[in-house]
């Protein structure tokens, strides 16, 4: 049987182009059917209050570099979206005197121009700009690692990339967007060989650090998020991390506080998951596939699914 077309952008692949039992499946959900889908390689972890989930999602970086040293280096992935565990970070860098200068970070994604260039560091919407001003340019100098050790999806992708194989990623943390990527793993286009279903989950795995054209939800979530609606603002495609090297990272850590997804789409890839079904026009459904997964929910904003009228 045919999938259906999506709902959103008829052109693309998206979760409103699967099977009804699915959606109704994830809609149902409670937040206690949520809790009971955690799994052998699949953790469903909440958190009662904003503090406490912004200081456990900080505490990441600080339990991983504690893991570094000059002969085994290792390092985090992060994300921009959300950011409020950055400036976290640099303050207990700083008051625990953690000497960073062995540890790594990789930033996740950042936005590339029409002309396939990567959006300068001044550029408002720069996810360099944002690592670098809302953490490190905020660690004390003595202890920041050098800036051969931090490595952005510009120039190089092959060499961004090559670093995964050089030194151990602890942590991939991430959000997940309103079409449910993690970075901007979005789904593809509805065309070519892509036609008449999306590609298998093996084949999506197969994706490394690259150039993507954004989902038009992707769009709309970063000029709602980021650009006060503005979406003139914001660039159609991005530089991604990509599945190649998320499954070099020992474990992916994905935040969600709702306020980039909705009640709906956090229940969905929680259900995906942790049932195995992946498909890659859902692609955060595909880390069911990977060996250590967890999701962290700040509990009041998972929300719920029905009819309300504002």
């Amino acid at each position: 049987m045919a999938r259906a077309l999506s709902k959103v952008a008829p052109g693309w692949w998206d979760y409103t182009t699967l099977e009804s039992e699915i959606i109704d499946d994830a809609a149902a959900l409670t937040v206690e059917d949520m809790a009971r889908l955690s799994r052998p390689g699949f953790q469903v972890v909440f958190y009662d209050t904003l503090e406490d989930f912004y200081l456990a999602e900080a505490l990441e970086y600080i339990t991983a570099w504690k893991q570094s040293t000059e002969d085994a280096p290792v390092g985090i992935c992060g994300p921009i979206g959300p950011t409020e565990q950055l400036p976290l970070v640099a303050r207990l860098v700083n008051a625990l005197e953690l000497d960073l200068r062995s540890a790594h970070f990789w930033g996740m994604d950042e936005w590339v121009d029409q002309q396939g260039v990567p959006v300068p560091i001044d550029h408002p919407l720069s996810f360099a700009k944002a690592d670098l001003g809302m953490c490190f340019n905020r660690i004390n100098p003595r202890l920041r690692m050098p800036e051969a050790n931090l490595h952005f999806p510009t120039g190089d992708l092959a060499a961004y990339s090559r670093t995964y194989d050089q030194v151990r990623c602890a942590v991939m943390q991430g959000g997940q967007g309103d079409v449910k990527h993690w970075a901007f793993n979005d789904p593809p286009k509805r065309e070519g060989a892509y036609r008449d279903a999306p590609p298998s989950p093996a084949e999506y795995r197969k994706l490394a650090t690259r150039v993507t054209e954004l989902h038009p939800m992707t769009i709309i979530q970063n000029a709602r998020t980021s650009g006060g609606g503005h979406i003139a603002m914001v660039p159609t495609h991005a530089a991604t991390v990509g599945p190649v090297e998320t499954w070099k990272a020992g474990k992916v850590s994905i935040w969600q506080a709702g306020t980039h997804d909705n009640p709906f789409g956090m229940r969905l890839t929680t259900l995906m998951i942790a049932k195995r079904l992946p498909d890659a026009s859902v692609p955060m459904s595909l880390l069911a596939d990977h060996p250590n997964v967890q999701f962290n929910f700040y509990r009041p904003g998972i929300g719920t699914v029905g009819a309300e009228m504002h």
